[in-house]
């Protein structure tokens, strides 16, 4: 099933692991990156979507550098079938949306980025196949084992609040400091989780990054 959204977004359904997997595709109205940015949101059990804000501000940051996105639904969340699976299965999902992206059209480049929950997820899969880009926001990493994540060798940007009630910054610098090679730390001093109020910022600071 295939909905249109706007001229250039289109929401559909493909076969990922454990049934159907819906996506969001959007294609920038100018491409000037042969590039897929395949973007992963917050915990599914605690309302993460793929209509999150700070996963469609890091869509559009994407699509405002001529990268075409997909963002879309974990297992069990919106017309996505299945259900949690504790980040296991979650990282199929995003590997078979990865599959059927270069299948439809194959890039030289894949750039991926994820928040909070979703951030390990994208993590995990830069370091299981090869990635050019990799923007983490507020990963999760006191909810998820990411202790023992071989290195990461993609341009590595990461993102996080201050002020962050949800993720704890100091547990994020602490795995930051024993990474090799580093991310490049982006500090947002006055942005809580979510970024409210800080999304026009996040964008433009990522967008000098990337």
């Amino acid at each position: 099933m295939i909905t249109t959204l706007t001229t250039n977004e289109i929401v559909e359904t493909i076969h990922g692991p454990s049934g159907l997997l819906e996506i969001a595709v959007c294609t920038p109205e100018e491409i000037t990156r042969n590039a897929w940015g395949i973007i992963c949101h917050p915990h599914p059990l605690y309302g993460g979507t793929m209509y999150n804000k700070v996963v469609t501000t890091l869509a559009k940051t994407f699509q405002g550098l001529g990268v075409s996105t997909i963002r879309f639904n974990f297992r069990g969340v919106g017309r996505s079938e299945g259900k949690f699976d504790q980040g296991r299965g979650e990282l199929e999902d995003l590997l078979a949306v990865i599959d059927w992206a270069q299948q439809i059209r194959l890039s030289k480049e894949l750039w991926l980025g994820g928040f909070s929950f979703g951030a390990c997820i994208a993590a995990k899969a830069a370091t299981q196949i090869p990635v050019s880009k990799l923007v983490t926001i507020a990963p999760a990493v006191e909810h998820v084992e990411m202790q023992h994540l071989p290195p990461i060798t993609a341009q590595w940007v990461l993102a996080q609040g201050d002020k962050d009630d949800v993720v704890s910054p100091k547990a994020v610098y602490d795995w930051i400091a024993t990474r090799d090679p580093k991310p490049m730390l982006l500090r947002f001093p006055e942005a809580g989780h979510f970024f409210h109020g800080q999304l026009g910022e996040l964008r433009r600071k990522l967008e000098e990054c990337l």
